[in-house]
C-alpha cells in the first residue's frame, strides 16, 4: 500500500493535479480488463500485467498503476479511467 506521506506529495507528472487511492471495485474491474486483453495505456500499448492498485488524477480521466506497492507515475503508463 500506498504510504500516506507519499500520496500525500504525489501528483499527476503531466497536469500537477492531485491523485487519490482507486477503490477495490475500480481496480478489480481494470485487472479483468487487462485479463481479457481489453485495457490499454496512454501510449497505446495493451496493458499485460495486473495492477495491485490506482491513483486516480483529481480530474478522474487517468489512472497511475501500482505494482509491487510502487506508484509508475509514467505519462504513458496511465491508463484511461471510465467509472
Amino acid at each position: 500500500m500506498v504510504d500516506k506521506e507519499l500520496l500525500n506529495i504525489l501528483c499527476c507528472p503531466e497536469t500537477k493535479q492531485s491523485v487519490a487511492l482507486a477503490g477495490d471495485d475500480a481496480v478489480q474491474k481494470i485487472n479483468e480488463g487487462i485479463k481479457a486483453g481489453n485495457i490499454s495505456n496512454r501510449s497505446g500499448a495493451v496493458v499485460k500485467e495486473e495492477i495491485g492498485g490506482g491513483l486516480i488524477r483529481e480530474d478522474r480521466r487517468f489512472l497511475y498503476p501500482i505494482r509491487e506497492d510502487i506508484p509508475i507515475m509514467l505519462i504513458d503508463e496511465a491508463i484511461p479511467f471510465a467509472e
